[in-house]
């Protein structure tokens, strides 16, 4: 997939020799609720967009209230806004190379989000690309989007983080909280997301994007 293709280098200086380090942790994590019956007018949809290395998570923008997420105003022709996450100097500029890729898995500054608006339909947008649709119940729905919120580094709570040129014409940097590195990649980000909404996943077991499709396999409806 051309959008996350330029990003490769990144997650392979990551490493898949680190898997083994991380299956050896493991903690009890107790989820909420967080699944709806499809058709269900309640019912929530997520999508979770990934190819060989990196993953996004897509959602209608008219299921996002602006005072819960005010960056989204700086898509007010979109139909669907892409969230992702990674290094602040790396994410930017993918074709830095291998080793500005590994200077930001072992020695991060800082990260960034990363929002696309568009309108057409999810599975041409990312076509080549795997999405699973997700049915969130609304409260699950609810966490998501302040897991997403907390994501942003704000000047002040509910003030729209200042938003940068993105990779594209339709999307846009933003500065964000938490640190980039070879154990917390954009995959367990969305992971992350995703357990914070209450499903029952396993965040510090994935850093790459196969290991978030495997958690997701049991999920959603796979396309």
């Amino acid at each position: 997939m051309p959008r996350f293709g330029a990003i490769r280098s990144l997650h392979i200086a990551v490493g898949i020799s680190l898997i083994s380090l991380c299956l050896l942790l493991g903690w009890d994590v107790v989820h909420a609720d967080w699944s709806c019956v499809a058709g269900e007018s309640s019912c929530i949809s997520v999508f979770i967009v990934h190819d060989s290395w990196h993953a996004a998570i897509v959602l209608n923008r008219s299921d996002i209230a602006a005072d819960a997420l005010p960056e989204v105003s700086d898509f007010p022709d979109a139909k669907f806004i892409e969230f992702s996450w990674g290094d602040k100097d790396y994410f930017p500029h993918p074709d830095a190379g291998i080793w500005a890729a590994l200077r930001a898995a072992v020695w991060s500054g800082g990260s960034v989000l990363h929002l696309v608006g568009f309108n057409d339909k999810v599975e041409h947008f990312y076509r080549g690309a795997a999405n699973t649709e997700l049915t969130l119940a609304p409260e699950a729905f609810t966490r998501l989007i302040g897991f997403l919120s907390q994501s942003f580094a704000r000047p002040k709570p509910n003030i729209r983080a200042p938003g940068g040129p993105g990779l594209f014409s339709y999307s846009r940097f933003y500065p964000a909280n938490g640190q980039f590195s070879l154990l917390r990649t954009c995959n367990t980000w969305v992971a992350e997301a995703l357990a914070a909404a209450g499903m029952p996943l396993s965040p510090h077991l994935v850093i790459t994007a196969a290991n978030l499709a495997g958690q997701l396999a049991p999920y959603g409806n796979q396309q």
